[in-house]
């Protein structure tokens, strides 16, 4: 049995690295690439099936695989393999370091498939700080694809970790999840600096999306990594 303390669930996309800068855009046209080859529909179907089922199960997979019998094994294959996938990516300088300076576990929950994560977890040098990868394929329950932010399987994944739901600590990128999560009594950290640029249509200024202030569900918001690390007190993560 494991001892208790601070459990980190560290996101992979725009947590612990910039998915918004390279990755995310080759994925999103990856996935609505895919829908129309497979489902043979135009470019603005396809779109309003990635990001419908994506809003409404967690992950465009779910709703495809639902709905219109799509092979998951094939389509995460298909929108998570990039031969330039070292130089897409971007990280905060001294990542290693200041995952170190955490204390306590550390583990991946990512909706992204496990070869796509380890990959990019070799890749940023970070593959052997985390005790192990939590990813689409292993939030499956039989034959039924779970995804963030499903509560059951969050429950079922942290009974085979062996870690209290009340020592866990999630740090994500997407509200939705921290909002779902937090309900279960899960603490909760809102990374916001890898979030997507927008440009107002007055003044022409960039602000990142969806904006400032800390939401109720919300435990701490920090932009990065660093400060996340820099904010601990006497080694009290939050």
């Amino acid at each position: 049995m494991k001892t208790r303390g601070p459990v980190w669930l560290f996101d992979l996309d725009n947590t612990l690295h910039h998915a918004s800068h390279a990755i995310f855009p080759a994925i999103n046209r990856g996935m609505t690439q895919y829908i129309m080859d497979r489902l043979n529909v135009d470019i603005d179907e396809a779109n309003r099936l990635r990001v419908g089922y994506t809003v409404r199960y967690g992950a465009t997979l779910l709703g495809l695989v639902r709905h219109h019998g799509i092979d998951a094994a094939d389509f995460l294959r298909e929108v998570h393999t990039f031969p330039d996938l070292p130089s897409m990516l971007r990280a905060e300088r001294g990542l290693t370091r200041m995952l170190r300076a955490l204390p306590g576990r550390k583990i991946v929950l990512t909706n992204a498939p496990t070869l796509y994560a380890r990959t990019v977890l070799a890749e940023l040098g970070i593959g052997k700080l985390f005790e192990r990868v939590i990813a689409i394929e292993d939030m499956r329950e039989g034959n039924r694809w779970r995804a963030k932010p499903d509560a059951p399987m969050l429950r079922r994944a942290m009974r085979q970790a062996h870690v209290r739901l009340a020592d866990a600590i999630l740090v994500e990128d997407t509200r939705g999840h921290l909002k779902s999560y937090r309900r279960l009594g899960i603490r909760t950290v809102w990374i916001v600096g890898h979030l997507p640029v927008a440009r107002t249509s007055s003044g022409g200024m960039s602000v990142r999306m969806p904006g400032a202030g800390r939401p109720h569900y919300v435990d701490r918001t920090v932009r990065s990594l660093r400060a996340l690390s820099l904010g601990m007190r006497g080694g009290v993560p939050l």
